[in-house]
């Protein structure tokens, strides 16, 4: 679905990503992994188109992405990132229906008020779905701006971050939903720093450091003791409790 080849990104002559060759595999959760500054959400922008490339290709469904016009690119891919300007005025509902413009271009059917309103019952909003973005909590702001990326149906999903300032319930809320949007046939990458979410939820994981690719395949290959120790030059133990894997740090 995505291919990286070869891509490097810089900043003011800094190159974030180095070398980098991945790929998301079709119909999958993949997990993001990695250290502070490894150039997780970098990877996940570039995917997105957000950011520039300076060298290297991104192709998706064999396509170099910056040549896929971007009315088509915003029918099938979406993307939550960490910070997004919003007007605080707005409503929940009007949120997340911004989801459904790239395919209603402000004149929305019946068809996508379902859509709007699915989104709103997924992610647990139905009883702030009128209020103001302003008198919401942080978590409830961010599961909002979820809904708006879910209502966009794209066939490929980017999620950077989504789990930060969500309480455990709600966590296990978007993971939830993360697992539905598989069963849709969409594929999803997900940037996660809990170890364990990631070992427990994830089809594949990616773990980055220091911006290049360190390893990457089923979680059971690349979550390990000795491959996270590594990966976050600090030892950890993975375990396994009641048939699920925990990440231990000591």
């Amino acid at each position: 679905m995505i291919e990286v080849r070869n891509l490097a990104v810089a900043f003011d002559g800094t190159k974030i990503l180095r070398n980098m060759t991945l790929s998301l595999p079709k119909g999958k959760l993949t997990g993001i992994v990695g250290p502070n500054g490894a150039g997780k959400s970098t990877l996940l922008t570039a995917m997105g188109r957000l950011t520039p490339i300076h060298s290297g290709e991104i192709l998706f469904d064999g396509f170099p992405i910056g040549d896929i016009a971007t009315a088509s690119l915003a029918k099938r891919l979406s993307i939550f990132r960490q910070s997004t300007p919003i007007t605080p005025r707005l409503s929940v509902r009007d949120l997340i229906s911004f989801g459904r413009y790239p395919h209603t271009q402000g004149r929305p059917t019946g068809a996508d008020l379902l859509i709007i309103e699915q989104a709103i019952a997924r992610l647990d909003l139905s009883e702030f779905a009128d209020r103001y973005l302003d008198t919401l909590s942080g978590g409830q702001r961010q599961r909002a701006l979820l809904g708006m990326v879910l209502a966009q149906t794209g066939d490929v999903v980017l999620l950077d971050e989504p789990l930060n300032n969500l309480d455990i319930t709600h966590a296990r809320t978007v993971m939830r939903v993360a697992r539905e949007e598989i069963e849709m046939g969409r594929t999803v990458a997900i940037v996660l720093h809990d170890l364990s979410i990631a070992a427990n939820h994830c089809d594949h994981v990616i773990a980055l450091k220091d911006g290049q690719l360190h390893s990457s395949g089923k979680p059971e290959y690349v979550l390990t003791n000795e491959g996270l120790s590594d990966l976050y030059n600090t030892k950890v133990d993975v375990a396994e409790i009641e048939g699920r894997r925990v990440i231990l740090t000591v």
